[in-house]
């Protein structure tokens, strides 16, 4: 027997052993103490689990409150495959009553996932549906609450309010640009399972899910509905391929109201195209503004003191020279002598022409430029162009010419509304918004508030009262009459902008505007309105876009209370206008007295006696030639 060799095997033993008891205690000590957070999250996550419950996106509403958008509940379906004994079954019973496929089906239950959740198929279930599953009464097969977003006026607004996915995540307009606020935090019900997977009913908690934030619009729901019927009046009868209004609170850069044709219902928007559902043109369409584009030639001249416009003249031959190019009036015969308070009136262009020449291109362009044209307007939504304007070194003096009568550049029309807004405000120009603020759903304390926000001053008052005078001229005397609203002060101007296609202009092809404002003295709102290639109409400005302009103003003054003026400018009328007298004032009389007074009217009493109390329509107000006048009597 060799013992030297036993002790060296045995020392050798004893060595590899204390190795290995040392290397143990080491890893203990490395898992206990140094992996100790990662081990545990591993081991935690074996065990826990978690049925989600997911949060309502926060409410849409209008500047008064009411609903834009909001959720419906439903009911989603959700799996633990190893819950489930038999999955043959279960996949046969789901498939059957989801009218999905078994092999499908069959893969989920026996996915190696802790949860699994059947999608899409399994999302938003109906009631009759959801009860078909919970009949099953069946081991790891879970219906959870889910919140589907819910437009009740379906295509009301639809571009501005956008959309979102099957995840509740928004995907265009408000829902996409404000997601951050409106996604809420999801909550679960949390409960321990043992190795295989198996419900322990032991240790289960409820943690609540939190609401996304509401968000308040700018948007009077009212005066929005307006301009829809409006909008859906003009594609009944025009056929346009576009259709268009933005209105706004000039003093504030407030959007009230805008909406554009096509649109969608944000409800179901799968069925639209994408070119649908994603261009929100009072923001996204860029286009030559033509004639509404002379507000601001015509305010910049004022201001820099070029234009006298009631002493200063012009006189219209229908064209104009301008570097050996022919620029024409709409009028081809011309308007011959006039002044330049007529020149807008008539919406002159060779008149235009003289007031960009004497402003020159760097004025003219400054101005341009000062009142946020070039650029987006900063406005908060997704999907804002900016135009195109001439560079310096391509603006010569025929682009000069047909800049000045809005010809050879491209605008949006939230630039146009924006601009426009700063001439009649005073002034001043302002950051468009549309969103007032976000307020928390539980609290109702506002976490962000969206205010006015002054950029730069651009006119004097001065300048702003003038134009906003001659604007008011345009509607009561000049192209803009058809947006005349008996007792209102309205102001504004037409636009027959010709269509661009690969550098050409089209033959018959235009986008017809009208942008305004009321009351004219101290503007509460200005409107744009703009029909692209009405069909069955004469193709004017004047005679498309005006009267829908028209129509908005009288929504618009009941919707906004907007007072009656006794000071308005009388209507100049054509012949085929339906003719509006000023009512006399026959309070206090007696009955003999007020028809002598009341000629032409035709007159209904109301009560008895011999002496009128009060009058419908008051007196010193416009009405109808022949119409019919109330009178109270005591």
């Amino acid at each position: 027997m060799n013992y030297e060799n036993i002790y060296k095997r045995t020392k050798a033993f004893i060595l590899l052993v204390s190795a290995l008891l040392v290397a143990v205690i080491v890893k203990l000590f490395y898992i206990q103490f140094i992996d100790y957070k990662k081990i545990n999250t591993l081991a935690s996550d074996l065990w826990n689990r978690d049925l989600p419950i997911m949060a309502d996106r926060g409410l849409i509403l209008d500047r008064n409150g009411k609903l834009l958008a909001g959720n419906i509940t439903t009911t989603s379906l959700i799996v633990v495959p190893r819950q489930i004994k038999d999955k043959e079954y279960a996949a046969k019973e789901l498939s059957s009553i989801l009218e999905t496929s078994y092999e499908d089906m069959y893969k989920h239950v026996s996915k190696n996932t802790s949860i699994e959740r059947i999608h899409p198929e399994g999302r938003s279930l109906s009631y009759e549906v959801a009860d078909k599953i919970n009949n099953l009464n069946m081991d790891g097969v879970y219906l959870l609450k889910e919140g589907k977003r819910y437009y009740p006026f379906k295509n009301v607004l639809s571009h501005v309010l956008g959309y979102v996915g099957i995840d509740n995540q928004g995907l265009s307009g408000i829902e996409s640009y404000y997601d951050k606020y409106l996604m809420g935090t999801d909550g679960a019900i949390k409960y321990l399972s043992d190795g295989k997977g198996k419900r322990l009913k032991l240790n289960e908690s409820y943690h609540e899910p939190y609401n996304g934030m509401n968000v308040l619009l700018t948007i009077d729901l009212d005066l929005q509905l307006a301009i829809e019927n409006e909008l859906d009046i003009a594609v009944s009868k025009y056929n346009p391929e576009h259709a268009m209004i933005l209105a706004m609170n000039p003093k504030t850069g407030e959007v009230l109201a805008m909406a554009s044709r096509p649109n969608f219902d944000s409800n179901n928007y799968k069925k639209y195209d994408m070119e649908t559902i994603n261009r929100n043109l009072p923001i996204w369409m860029t286009y030559e503004p033509g004639s509404t584009f002379k507000i601001i030639t015509y305010a910049s001249a004022i201001e820099e003191k070029v234009v006298n416009i009631f002493e200063d003249t012009f006189y219209d031959t229908g064209s104009v020279k301008v570097a050996g190019s022919t620029l024409h009036c709409w009028k081809h015969e011309g308007h011959g002598f006039q002044t330049f308070l007529e020149v807008i009136q008539n919406s002159c262009n060779p008149g235009f022409v003289s007031l960009g020449q004497r402003l020159g291109k760097d004025k003219l362009m400054h101005y341009i430029k000062e009142f946020g044209f070039g650029k987006k307007t900063g406005i908060d939504l997704n999907g804002e162009g900016k135009g195109i304007l001439f560079s310096d070194e391509k603006m010569g003096e025929v682009e000069l010419a047909t800049t000045a009568f809005g010809q050879g550049i491209s605008v949006t029309p939230v630039q146009q509304v924006k601009a426009v807004s700063a001439v009649i405000n005073g002034g001043n120009l302002y950051t468009p918004y549309i969103v007032k603020g976000v307020e928390d759903p539980y609290s109702h304390e506002l976490v962000l508030e969206n205010k006015k926000h002054f950029e730069k001053k651009v006119i004097s008052e001065e300048t702003s009262k003038l134009t906003r005078y001659a604007l008011e001229t345009v509607v009561a005397l000049g192209t803009g009459h058809n947006a005349y609203l008996e007792n209102y002060r309205i102001g504004g101007k037409t636009g027959t902008a010709q269509k661009v296609d690969k550098g050409i202009y089209m033959q018959g092809n235009y986008i017809l505007s009208f942008i305004g404002f009321m009351p004219a003295d101290d503007p509460e709102i200005v409107v744009y309105v703009a029909v692209d290639h009405p069909h069955n109409t004469v193709q004017y400005g004047g005679t498309v876009s005006a009267p829908i302009a028209k129509n908005v103003f009288k929504s618009a003054a009941k919707i906004l209370n907007i007072k009656e003026s006794k000071e308005v400018i009388p209507k100049e009328y054509l012949w085929l206008d339906e003719k509006y007298v000023m009512v006399p004032d026959v309070t206090g009389l007696n009955i003999k007295e007020a028809k002598n007074k009341l000629r032409g009217f035709q007159i209904k009493y109301v009560g008895n006696g011999e002496t009128i109390f009060k009058q419908t329509p008051k007196g010193s107000t416009m009405t109808k030639e022949n119409g019919y006048i109330m009178l109270y009597l005591n």
